[in-house]
């Protein structure tokens, strides 16, 4: 139970952080965009690592115990392309005009009379997007708090711009900085939920052959939004070398805290 408590937390938490983008748009004067370039290559970082070194290899290690070394391994891999490919459907079918990775920065100014259809359109978009990642975040808390924590940490960094890609449009649409932020809070919220719907579908028949495949299918999810949404928003934001040395920092950061809880 104290598991299922901190893992919802921790996904809760990495939902409001689409509040946080939207505070940050709109309240702050000078938008330092070279900090938020750095932050998401860092975030991208932390999630390719994480899946790569950690999440993958915990779900091959726990596939091969139940089904031999080759069918482990190969459901390993299925399972991880499976993930990559679930999102990138769901990616493929949101249009460009309101895709979240198609993002206005706070310093823009834009009027259009379709802002409004705009920012809803890409709450829904965001909203659709988070359900997978609040899949995500809650599966790996469950099973590993530490490295739901990691994750946690760089799904909420992801998230601030998805808050900034909602709040612009709504806010020059209504003038409203209370609408705005309230669009894109309700945005990230779709990660608990997505998190309690997973949960709820699964829990009865949770085993350690499914975590295997959830866990591989997460790794997956994490890939390719490091590749397709943090990497291409970071060099948007900011400068290619920052975004990199972001990347670097992350990886650096996530090894050393691994190696820090390794047992002695």
């Amino acid at each position: 139970m104290d598991n299922l408590l901190i893992a919802f937390s921790l996904t809760l938490f990495a939902g409001a952080s689409t509040g946080i983008g939207s505070l940050m748009a709109l309240f702050s004067k000078n938008f330092n965009t070279k900090f938020l370039c750095a932050s998401l290559g860092f975030s991208a970082g932390v999630m390719i690592y994480v899946s790569f070194v950690e999440i993958f290899i915990k779900a091959k290690i726990s596939l091969i115990e139940i089904y031999g070394d080759s069918t482990g391994y190969s459901i390993t891999v299925l399972s991880f392309f499976i993930g990559i490919f679930f999102i990138a459907v769901i990616d493929k079918f949101v249009p460009e005009t309101i895709n979240p990775h198609e993002m206005k920065t706070p310093n823009d100014r834009i009027d259009d009379p379709k802002l409004m259809r705009m920012g809803v359109f890409t709450a829904v978009a965001i909203a659709i997007h988070n359900f997978p990642e609040g899949l995500a975040t809650f599966i790996s808390a469950l099973k590993d708090p530490f490295t739901g924590i990691s994750i946690t940490a760089a799904i909420a960094i992801h998230n601030i711009p998805e808050g900034i890609a909602v709040s612009i449009p709504v806010y020059f649409a209504t003038r409203n900085k209370k609408k705005a932020f309230l669009y894109s809070f309700l945005s990230g919220m779709a990660e608990p939920v997505g998190a309690l719907l997973g949960y709820f579908l699964l829990i009865q028949i949770f085993a350690d052959s499914l975590f295997g495949v959830v866990f591989a299918f997460v790794a997956g999810i994490m890939v390719y939004i490091s590749l397709d949404e943090l990497l291409p928003a970071a060099e948007k934001y900011g400068e290619h070398h920052i975004a990199i040395y972001g990347l670097i920092s992350g990886m650096a950061v996530m090894a050393s805290s691994l190696l820090l809880f390794l047992p002695s």
